[in-house]
């Protein structure tokens, strides 16, 4: 039987939804769970590489959400499953106007194939290197996807629209060291851009997160970025 785990209440679980529901609106295709320590966090994909020679930067969307203490696992879903999944509990609970508390979501049938997946950023030992503001990241993100739709038109094949993605998307932010293009696409796409909230920027190892209260959006950097 799949695991299943609970989230503390119907705003918990309309929260997760939206934030699903964003990823699958520009990568519809797996999500990463991994619960343990009372916590679930959710990783969803928003730009990856497809090959050898793709040069697309790797972005992770990051929510966390409160859950059981004793649920653990690590596992990888099709995001439109586990959104119908939660559509069906939540139609549920207004059908039968269930009381106000914990609800259990159970996970659909696992998938093996998802190469993104596999990249684990690390949960500890960041520390924290500067902020940015999100109007910054909100222009940028709003700018690349302006470029991607005037240079890809319509039937374009696949292989063209990913290298054109790979370049708006892998260019570095000026000024934000080791940042790419993709990572505002990514906190604008996902929701987690406020108004005036500062983005505060972290990093360990071959990772960068930006951080506000909305999220977290994950950045690996080429192995050779380190900082000595």
């Amino acid at each position: 039987m799949n695991p299943s785990f609970s989230l503390t209440d119907a705003l918990a679980v309309a929260d997760l939804h939206t934030y699903l529901s964003r990823a699958s609106r520009v990568e519809e295709g797996s999500v990463r769970l991994i619960a343990g320590s009372g916590i679930l966090a959710v990783y969803t994909a928003i730009l990856y590489p497809r090959g050898l020679m793709d040069e697309t930067p790797t972005v992770l969307g990051l929510r966390t959400f409160a859950t059981g203490a004793d649920v653990e696992f690590d596992a990888v879903v099709p995001i439109r499953s586990l959104l119908d999944r939660i559509a069906r509990v939540r139609e549920t609970a207004e059908k039968e106007d269930a009381p106000e508390g914990p609800v259990e979501i159970r996970l659909p049938l696992e998938v093996s194939t998802v190469t993104w997946a596999g990249i684990s950023p690390p949960r500890g030992g960041w520390r924290s290197v500067g902020e940015t503001d999100a109007a910054q990241l909100r222009t940028i993100a709003q700018a690349g996807i302006a470029e991607v739709a005037d240079a890809v038109p319509t039937g374009t094949g696949e292989q063209l629209v990913q290298r054109v993605r790979a370049e708006v998307w892998g260019r570095p932010i000026d000024g934000l060291e080791y940042i790419p293009a993709g990572a505002a696409f990514a906190a604008e796409s996902l929701g987690f851009l406020g108004d005036d909230e500062p983005v505060t920027i972290h990093e360990t190892g071959t990772w960068t997160r930006l951080t506000t209260r909305r999220g977290h959006t994950l950045i690996r950097r080429p192995s050779w970025s380190l900082r000595r």
